[in-house]
């Protein structure tokens, strides 16, 4: 299972890691996924979603069903 986050489809980064000298190697920044269950009052339901630490901000703050239907508007959610 790929690291990708369910409602906004992050997904991790390709960067450099510097040393002193200033040699470069390649690394990867991943992303802060986290295994989350949200209750959809419309519903009368839980749902468990991996979503990104920053996601879950998101959802604190819109609202699942705001984010959701945002993610479903933008093609990551069938």
């Amino acid at each position: 299972m790929s690291r990708v986050c369910d409602l906004t489809g992050k997904r991790a980064m390709v960067g450099n890691n510097v040393s002193h000298a200033m040699n470069k190697t390649k690394r990867k920044f991943s992303v802060n996924l986290l295994k989350k269950r949200f209750y959809l009052p419309a519903e009368d339901r839980w749902i468990t979603l991996r979503v990104a630490a920053s996601t879950i901000k998101t959802i604190n703050k819109n609202g699942i069903d705001a984010v959701l239907k945002t993610a479903k508007a933008n093609g990551f959610i069938k």
